[in-house]
């Protein structure tokens, strides 16, 4: 024990005991010997590889972390491992910025490239200045970074004291990974829940790829309403638009069927204006009456309603933006016009704003621009790592389906999602509000680099043409496999790229397509059937409520998919971290605070109680230029390694017995708290548990231990031992209860005067103490009573007093006393005199007078 306790140092200390001496390693043997019903697994979150962890992930996942450890504690064999997301879209983005370097597939490889600069960030590398480099060299880079960026997390993690078993770690572009993500791909092809289809699709036009569902954000943007002349056989008709550049893809125009003021144009057409294209004009029940002039134009494709309008009313598609975001070289073929190909020709190559712009000026030119643009704002969809509005352009995706068609499909996804227990139970109903609003089946392909490449290959026919309905599969033993490099069965290399051979898919899985298969990538599916039947379904399912949507959400339906379960029991979903101005922490609002410096300045203890101190669900803020919840969680930290030195100054003799009334009744309060603290632990409400034991914890160290301490030490008092037995067991037991919480105070104190760690130790147990535990609540307010009557006489605590008079109701006085000793010793009363009366109070106070010297 020391002789100055301090915070220090600790978590460098313990973190590499618990190394060293494996005390959250996974129990293989004895989860085997226990089965299914003794363990307790986790689908633990993995990070996203691709910068630096911040202050949200230490909230959430300290969340994690504080159930397994109580967890651990009552017996359970915890299964609690690490995963990295390495692939996906931001890593792409990191190493571009980083390493100054763009990746272009048409390059060969260079065995010696060395990337122009290291440290980069989204500022100080623009996308004309980056070298172009293969896609292997491109690859060989993202496998660099990310591996550094993993040692950077897990070091971090380790400072905060996550209880994780890093033998159990996996990257979600590992061999293994990979092998399992195709696995999961290929059954889902077999059972025809994946698909190819040539679809309209929402393009990120910045990282050149098709963007899914749950990966849109809206955001405001300035536009303007365009009114615009089209000519019917009569009059002009008027539509309001904010996409004029997309004029020359428009196929017809739509008003509600109920809009009285285009029955008569409904089966007719009109012409549009500049490229003079004759389009239908037609019904369709989304059209909004109240919207501009009621009546709108379908272009292929503006927004998500273009498409559905363009499918469910069988409509062409003129689609002339490209992938790049710029309008298409060659005008469609409905424009035939001089004057229409002589206006697309000025189109041609110029991006989206600047087409735009020229749009506008060839319909004043003409005339059939009415009036000025008039600006607002509206909502654009964004991918929600771009920077630019999505695009929609038509491409061959891969999908999954979700349930947005099959009601079936939906229902059981719904049910699967009552059948786990929801933390808080209101995140369900976010949960099933996003299965219900589903439009489309899950685009799970992506035009990138590097990621899970999709296990398929084509069939060329005699023409060297893709054939699409020949999709070539390899055999399940064959993966995991890369098609741009391994040959389908059946097929030589010789074959690759020429007529009646085969050609590779390119494209590489969502992100999610693999993160949705978290459980199967730790529990071992399909590669270590024992571990998997240990562990699945996974007991906790933690994550953030951002990611229902995604995450969450794509994780039950591989689980409806596969064998028609829900892949855990309970789903744990934490709140936000809000700034001072309660606005959402987040890297694109430039307001993320990294946790590195936090915890090096207050400890990890600290920061920890700062995140045990909100519920589940509920937004926390953070201000780093003033964390009173840091402060306060510093405070208890120290005040856990001073009040174990204290208590264990005190003599404890052999055979001691708890035969004093006030020590009887801290121990039947304490098993009242041990009760509550272990309920709510239960039932994950980790703020709750932390708010009874701490309010007892105080009381213990203000009121008890100051109360007993006189007879604690004085080994002539007959009630010394039973002072002395109650504070141990007391502090056994409250160290154990904030273990999970303060992991490196607890764990210095217990080491003290145990033998191995806290966090192994058994939770604590209700001691069935038969004390009545108003003899120490009556007591701490005597006290309280007699240092403000002190503090009133502006005397010391340590201010010896001639006579005292507490006066309380008679239930209470016969409480106090039973502890009229301690309060005499602790106030250093000569005479103290009880009445009844009313309430319990100080009624009186003669210090006593000053000793000459």
């Amino acid at each position: 024990m020391p002789d100055k306790p301090a915070l220090e140092g600790l978590e460098a200390k313990w973190s590499q005991k618990w190394e060293a001496d494996g005390t959250f390693l996974f129990d293989r043997l004895g989860a085997a010997e226990v089965g299914r019903a003794g363990i307790y697994s986790v689908d633990t979150p993995p990070p996203t590889a691709s910068g630096s962890l911040h202050i949200g992930h230490v909230f959430s996942y300290t969340h994690t972390d504080i159930k397994v450890r109580y967890e651990r504690m009552t017996g359970k064999t915890v299964f609690y491992p690490m995963g990295w997301d390495d692939n996906g879209l931001p890593t792409e983005r990191r190493v571009q910025n980083y390493y100054g370097v763009r990746c272009d597939p048409s390059l060969p490889y260079d065995a010696g490239f060395a990337p122009p600069y290291e440290g980069g960030d989204n500022k100080s590398s623009r996308a004309a200045d980056q070298i172009a480099i293969s896609r292997r060299n491109f690859i060989e880079l993202c496998e660099r970074l990310t591996v550094e960026d993993e040692k950077a997390f897990e070091a971090l993690w380790r400072d905060l004291g996550l209880s994780v078993d890093w033998t159990q770690t996996y990257r979600t572009i590992s061999d293994e990974t990979i092998r399992t993500s195709q696995l999961a791909f290929l059954r889902n092809l077999e059972r025809g829940e994946a698909y190819h289809s040539l679809a309209p699709t929402l393009w990120d036009i910045d990282f050149r790829s098709a963007i899914a569902q749950a990966e849109l954000e809206d955001r405001d943007q300035a536009a303007a309403y365009h009114r615009i002349a089209f000519h019917g056989p009569e009059n002009d008709v008027f539509i309001e638009t904010t996409r004029p550049e997309l004029l020359a893809a428009c196929v017809a125009l739509v008003a509600h069927p109920d809009d009285e003021r285009y029955q008569s144009l409904f089966g007719t057409t009109v012409r549009t204006p500049v490229f003079d294209v004759e389009v239908p004009v037609l019904a369709h029940h989304l059209a909004q009456p109240d919207k501009g002039s009621g009546i709108a134009m379908i272009c292929t494709f503006g927004d998500v309603t273009d498409i559905i309008w363009w499918r469910e009313l069988d409509l062409p598609n003129r689609t002339i933006l490209g992938q790049d975001g710029r309008v298409l070289p060659d005008a469609p073929e409905a424009v035939t016009s001089e004057t229409g190909l002589a206006a697309y020709a000025e189109l041609a190559g110029k991006t989206v704003f600047s087409a735009k712009k020229r749009m506008v000026e060839l319909l004043q030119e003409s005339g059939e621009l009415i009036g000025d643009p008039k600006p607002f704002t509206h909502v654009v969809k964004f991918y929600e790592k771009g920077d630019r509005p999505l695009e929609i352009v038509s491409t061959r995706q891969w999908y999954i389906r979700n349930g947005a068609r099959d009601e079936t499909l939906r229902d059981t996804l719904i049910g699967l999602g009552r059948e786990v227990d929801w933390h808080p139970e209101f995140m369900r109903v976010r949960y099933e509000n996003w299965v219900n609003g589903l439009t489309g089946d899950w685009l799970v392909s992506r035009q990138r680099f590097f990621g899970v490449p999709i296990p398929v290959w084509y069939a060329l026919d005699d023409n060297g043409e893709r054939d699409h309905s020949r999709v070539l599969v390899p055999e399940e033993s064959q993966l995991p496999i890369d098609p741009s490099s391994d040959v389908p069965p059946g097929y030589t290399e010789g074959q690759r790229g020429i007529p009646g051979g085969f050609e590779p898919e390119l494209d590489i899985f969502d992100t999610w397509a693999t993160s949705s298969l978290t459980p199967q990538l730790a529990g071992g599916w399909e590669r270590d059937e024992e571990l998997w039947n240990l562990v699945a379904p996974f007991d906790l399912r933690p994550q953030g409520q951002d990611i229902i949507r995604t995450w969450l959400f794509s994780t039950m339906l591989r689980s409806a998919l596969e064998d028609r379960k829900a892949p855990w029991r309970d789903a744990a979903i934490s709140g936000f971290i809000v700034d001072p101005d309660r606005k959402k922490m987040s890297k694109s609002k430039g307001n993320v605070v990294t946790p590195a410096d936090i915890l090096h300045q207050h400890g990890s203890d600290a920061v920890r109680y700062w995140s045990a101190s909100s519920r589940l669900g509920t937004d926390a803020a953070f201000d780093p230029q003033n964390p009173t919840q840091i402060k306060i969680g510093r405070r208890l930290a120290i005040k856990v390694l001073n009040a174990a030195k204290f208590v264990l100054s005190f003599p404890a003799a052999e055979g001691a017995e708890i035969t004093h009334a006030v020590d009887a009744s801290m121990l039947a309060t304490l098993d009242g708290v041990i009760v509550e603290a272990t309920k709510a632990l239960e039932a994950y409400d980790h703020a709750r548990a932390l708010e009874v034991t701490e309010q007892f914890f105080w009381t213990f160290c203000d009121d008890y231990l100051e109360l007993v301490k006189e007879r604690a030490y004085d080994r002539t008092d007959v009630g010394q031992a039973s002072a002395a037995l109650a504070l141990r067991i007391a502090l056994s037991s409250l160290l154990r209860l904030l273990a999970p919480v303060l992991v490196f105070a607890t764990e210095e104190s217990w080491s003290w005067f145990n033998e191995g760690s806290v966090h192994t130790a058994p939770w604590p147990a209700p001691l069935g103490s038969d004390g009545d535990p108003a003899v120490l609540a009556a007591a701490s307010a005597a006290l309280v009573g007699i240092r403000r009557a002190k503090t009133e006489a502006k005397a010391s605590q340590k201010t010896p007093v001639a006579r005292a008079t507490v006066t309380a109701p008679a239930e209470t006085l016969n409480a106090l006393r039973f502890t009229e000793g301690d309060l005499r010793a602790v106030g250093r009363i000569s005479d103290l005199t009880f009445v009844e009366g009313d309430a319990l109070t100080v009624t009186s106070i003669e210090l006593a007078p000053a000793q000459e010297a």
